[in-house]
């Protein structure tokens, strides 16, 4: 996992508030897909994630000077991400749009399941017909319920960091993570899953 990483993000980001802007771009590197995949899951939007995570990072850079390293920088990270997120839903939801959908976004654009070398056609299609599946099941859950699945199914953050990153405590983490599962599960079965 990419989090793995974060022994020296904060080494990083010493250097970048040291206006080494080589660093700053190396975490941008680093964290970039993993926001916009976050941003994504979250707007159902490709070209909404994508100005989401420009905002995420520009945010960052704003703040650079007041960063202290008192959590994983991934848990700081994810947390603008999720306050800027969560602006985006309510002002979209104030003008009416609700939930933006891009034209050109297909079903698991940001993380395919990959079929091994040499897998029959019948196989590719089978993982792509449950991708999409999928997709959808996760698409039709609540906001809360959505965001604590994709941080800690598809993001790999652990309950603490979840916990800081949602502003609530580690056992209203766990809890809203199983009635995710559970209302995931159940959105399956409504959509044909097995």
């Amino acid at each position: 996992l990419i989090f793995m990483q974060s022994r020296d993000d904060w080494e990083l980001v010493a250097r970048a508030q040291a206006e080494d802007m080589d660093s700053f771009a190396e975490l941008v590197r680093r964290y970039q897909d993993p926001i916009i995949h976050f941003c994504r899951r979250m707007v159902g939007s490709t070209e909404d994630a994508e100005d989401l995570a420009q905002a995420t990072f520009v945010r960052l850079h704003r703040h650079l000077k007041r960063l202290q390293p008192q959590a994983k920088f991934s848990t700081v990270l994810f947390g603008i991400a999720r306050n800027l997120t969560l602006n985006h839903l309510r002002d979209s939801k104030r003008r009416g749009r609700g939930k933006t959908q891009s034209l050109d976004a297909q079903p698991g654009d940001s993380q395919r399941v990959e079929a091994p070398q040499g897998e029959r056609p019948d196989h590719k299609a089978r993982l792509s017909e449950i991708e999409a599946t999928l997709e959808q099941g996760i698409a039709l859950l609540s906001r809360e319920h959505r965001e604590v699945l994709v941080l800690r199914e598809l993001q790999g953050l652990d309950y603490d960091s979840m916990a800081l990153i949602l502003k609530c405590r580690k056992g209203t983490v766990k809890s809203r993570l199983a009635r995710a599962r559970e209302q995931l599960r159940l959105r399956l079965i409504e959509l044909g899953g097995e």
